[in-house]
């Protein structure tokens, strides 16, 4: 794309509307815009594409974030959270920002990995559901439509996660949960603070069924 990365965010206005635009957002707070630490902010904003980055050193817009010259800010709309990153200390490069990022950007559905593991775990919400399904049927797509639009339903309520059958690495919740491969696909949904959960295997997954489940749980 032609867009420049990162956004520059001249205004406390425009900071907000970049933020109330993405389910995540990171801005970098500097100073001084063209120092080495916002040279490596521009840098990891070139690797991840899909997140949309801006930068402001407006002394307004620092002081409305509370945030301190070289500050990189991840805020996502999911659970109403920011995630700070000081990039005052030396060894912060493109590859820690990069980590960064993909460790807390957790999404209105969040696909479950060894990497976005540590933002679940880390989450704000108590509550959350997974879909455990197999990537690459072709039934995904559309199963993944109606639990997308489930979750809209629970935003700041319930962490909505995708977990792919496939990877070798999620075996263990399919034994957690005990669920074999032929009962997918299936919801579990569970309370992180005392293990508490319940289970489901629709015949198909549809945005009522999704929804009936997390109320049941909720209540």
């Amino acid at each position: 794309s032609t867009t420049e990365k990162p956004v520059l965010l001249n205004n406390i206005a425009d900071a907000e509307a970049f933020i109330s635009g993405a389910e995540v957002a990171v801005i970098g707070f500097f100073q001084d815009p063209q120092s080495p630490e916002a040279e490596q902010f521009g840098l990891a904003a070139g690797q991840i594409p899909e997140v949309p980055f801006g930068l402001s050193s407006s002394a307004a817009v620092l002081s409305h974030y509370g945030a301190s010259g070289n500050t990189v800010a991840l805020f996502r709309r999911v659970d109403n959270d920011r995630r700070d990153l000081d990039m005052n200390n030396r060894d912060v490069d493109v590859k820690k920002l990069t980590r960064f990022v993909r460790m807390n950007e957790l999404r209105l559905v969040t696909e479950y990995d060894p990497v976005t593991s540590i933002g679940v775990m880390q989450s704000s919400l108590e509550f959350n559901l997974l879909l455990i399904t197999d990537k690459m049927s072709p039934k995904h797509p559309e199963r993944m439509r109606k639990f997308r639009a489930a979750a809209e339903f629970y935003k700041g309520k319930i962490l909505f996660i995708l977990l792919d059958s496939n990877l070798k690495s999620n075996e263990r919740v399919l034994s957690y949960f005990q669920l074999k491969k032929s009962q997918l696909p299936a919801l579990a949904i569970f309370h992180t603070p005392d293990d508490e959960h319940d289970v489901l295997t629709p015949d198909e997954i549809s945005i009522e069924r999704v929804q009936d489940f997390c109320n049941r749980f909720l209540q």
